[in-house]
């Protein structure tokens, strides 16, 4: 730093487990910034684990740390940064002692000339207030309150002015608003927490990402200032609830399966016995082809346990890739597609299922197909009678289907899926990229009537599965 500073803010452990994913906490000891770990780190989850202070800490000591650099802390309206609460009132808190504040420009300026600037893009218009400008540091406060193209625009933005820096984009952020998906993609769906994860963010460009998760707890000065404000969040709607108390990135408005929860739903891939029946459900279509193998125990419990989803023009390649990742001797009873398939094609004069058959049969390989019950409405409802939880033996919360963690796609496409504007009962056909894995495991669905029996076998290995409590061997190849 340009001289020796006291800064009598210190970070809470989550706070700190952020700034050192900034390259910042060494800071707090007295030594230099290391590299940040990623490129963005998105920080937060749930409401109150002071993401605020972290990201305008972050921008001060980054400033302090790299002389004449520049930060950029944006919001999405104005009237969110000033006033009670507010980001700006807050740095005056805590940066008064050691930098100057300039109002007119909304700006503070540290020792060593590094500058940290309050910004705002209301509209997506906005963003181009900002074209030539550059931010060593960008931080963005409440960040699926931004679009996605806000935010990518905005990144375009951050890149280094000074000798020695790695920019880096720090966002805080909790579930919900008009950025939930684009956050909950780039950031939770890649992988485990606190672990850098390569995201495509643009066709054949990837960025290294990093998320650290916060909740209240985190928080222990707030919970001891206000500790009425748990229980204001305890008494909110469920949906509120799960967003801001439990950081639940599944929840959202007009979400068409709020039971989905990832702890219920989702299981770590295990040995499948071998007498389980098993079939496929395929959804095609001319820009992707979403395939699952569906294991059935023996009191008829589903488990989704490998996925195929790829985009795909031909179907001679599609049936190729589905039998190269069954495994060999694997039986597959079925596989359940749409009836579309069924249709002849009028250049070829050929149907979907034997153009897939004539590619089995050259491959010596058999591909049985059955065309799905394709009711909607009704597919929908028995989908949902699926994933309804009810309590196991043992008083844990299960649900009728169960899917690999290894199926990606369709982990992070079922909560996304929304409610059809003309028809609360159906789900939304748009985006097509997040229907494809969904409608695959509706017309699975269809072809088998849910039950909520265990029987003494499948309940003896869910005990010993809970007791192993570690990453079983997958018995089978696993596409993605």
């Amino acid at each position: 730093m340009a001289k020796e500073i006291t800064i009598k803010w210190r970070p809470q452990p989550r706070q700190e487990t952020f700034l050192k994913a900034c390259g910042l906490a060494p800071v707090f000891e007295g030594k230099r910034p290391e590299e940040p770990e990623a490129k963005v780190i998105g920080y937060g989850g749930a409401a109150g684990g002071g993401k605020t202070d972290s990201l305008l800490m972050a921008g001060a000591i980054a400033c302090l740390a790299f002389p004449g650099s520049n930060a950029g802390f944006f919001r999405r309206k104005y009237t969110q940064l000033e006033g009670p609460g507010g980001a700006i009132m807050r740095s005056k808190e805590l940066f008064s002692s050691f930098a100057d504040w300039h109002g007119t420009n909304r700006r503070w300026t540290f020792p060593g000339d590094g500058v940290l600037e309050f910004c705002h893009a209301d509209s997506e218009d906005d963003v181009y207030n900002y074209q030539s400008q550059q931010f060593d540091f960008l931080l963005l406060d409440e960040a699926t309150h931004f679009t996605k193209f806000q935010y990518r625009y905005l990144m375009t933005r951050n890149r280094a002015t000074v000798d020695g820096i790695t920019p880096f984009c720090a966002m805080g952020t909790n579930p919900g608003n008009v950025g939930h998906m684009w956050f909950k993609r780039q950031f939770i769906d890649p992988g485990e927490p606190e672990e850098v994860h390569m995201v495509e963010v643009e066709p054949n460009r990837f960025e290294s990402h990093i998320f650290i998760p916060a909740k209240l707890e985190d928080n222990q000065k707030l919970e001891e200032r206000d500790p009425g404000y748990r229980e204001t969040l305890e008494a909110s709607p469920e949906k509120e609830r799960r967003q801001l108390l439990e950081g639940d990135w599944s929840a959202f408005e007009g979400q068409f399966f709020p039971e989905w929860r990832r702890d219920i739903h989702t299981v770590e891939p295990f040995e499948l016995p071998g007498y389980w029946q098993r079939f496929r459900a395929l959804d095609y279509g001319l820009d992707c082809t979403a395939c699952y193998w569906i294991a059935v125990s023996g009191s008829g419990q589903l488990y989704v346990y490998r996925e195929l989803w790829q985009p795909d023009r031909r179907l001679s390649g599609a049936a190729a890739k589905i039998i190269e990742m069954t495994g060999p001797g694997e039986s597959i009873s079925y596989t359940v597609a749409g009836p579309d398939l069924w249709n002849r094609n009028q250049d070829t004069g050929m149907a979907g299922v034997e153009v897939m058959r004539k590619q089995a049969r050259k491959m010596g390989k058999d591909f049985p197909m059955r065309k799905a019950d394709n009711r909607r409405v009704e597919g929908w409802r028995v989908f949902r009678e699926y994933l309804a939880p009810y309590r196991g033996e043992q008083e844990e919360v299960t649900a009728q289907m169960q899917i690999f963690s290894t199926c990606r796609h369709l982990i992070s496409d079922i909560p996304a899926l929304t409610h059809d504007d003309n028809n609360p009962d159906d789900a939304a056909s748009e985006p097509h990229s997040i229907t494809h894995g969904p409608e695959a495991i509706r017309y699975g669905v269809m072809s088998r009537p849910p039950n909520k029996s265990e029987d003494e076998e499948e309940k003896q290995e869910r005990r010993q599965r809970r007791r192993k409590r570690a990453k079983p061997k997958v018995s089978s190849v696993t596409g993605y």
